[in-house]
C-alpha cells in the first residue's frame, strides 16, 4: 500500500512519514514540513493565521502540535519529494527541508523540483514527468 498528496495532502503525507510505517511508499507533492516558517514564508497569511489563532509568535503550540519536522527521528518509509520552485504557497523551503530529513534519517528518498511550476504542475512537458517519476516510485516501492 502506498499514499500520495499535494498541498495539504503534502502535509498529511508529511505527517505520516514521522507516524507511520504502514505504508511502502510515499509521495509528497508540496507539503509543509516546518509549521512555523510556513507560517511565515507563506503568501497566504490569513490562512494560517486562522488556521492557528495567529502567527507563530503568538500561538507556537498551535504551530507546533502538528508540524512534521518535529518526528524526523520516526522517519523510515521511501518518500518521493515534488515540489515546484515557484510555489509561493507552500515555498520551496518545506520540500527541501523535508528531503534533507529523509537523507539525514538514511531514508530511500528522491527529490524531484520544477523550476517552472508552482503549487501544481501545469505545463504538458512538466506533467508528463511528473507522472512518470511519481508512477516509477510507487513502483519501485510497491
Amino acid at each position: 500500500m502506498t499514499a500520495a498528496g499535494a498541498s495539504f495532502g503534502g502535509f498529511m503525507i508529511n505527517w505520516i512519514a514521522g507516524h507511520s510505517n504502514r505504508y511502502r511508499a510515499l509521495v509528497c507533492h508540496d507539503g509543509i514540513f516546518q509549521a512555523e516558517t510556513m507560517g511565515y514564508t507563506t503568501e497566504e497569511l490569513w490562512f494560517e493565521q486562522h488556521e492557528h489563532g495567529g502567527m507563530p509568535h503568538e500561538a507556537r503550540k498551535s504551530f507546533l502540535k502538528f508540524s512534521p519536522h518535529l518526528h524526523v527521528e520516526n522517519f523510515q518509509t521511501p518518500t518521493l519529494v515534488v515540489h515546484g520552485e515557484q510555489d509561493f504557497r507552500c515555498p520551496i523551503s518545506e520540500g527541501l527541508a523535508m528531503f534533507t530529513a529523509l537523507q539525514v534519517q538514511g531514508v530511500p528518498s528522491r527529490l524531484l523540483t520544477f523550476p517552472d511550476e508552482g503549487h501544481w504542475v501545469l505545463q504538458p512537458a512538466n506533467a508528463e514527468v511528473w507522472y512518470e517519476e511519481v508512477i516509477g516510485w510507487l513502483m519501485k516501492f510497491a
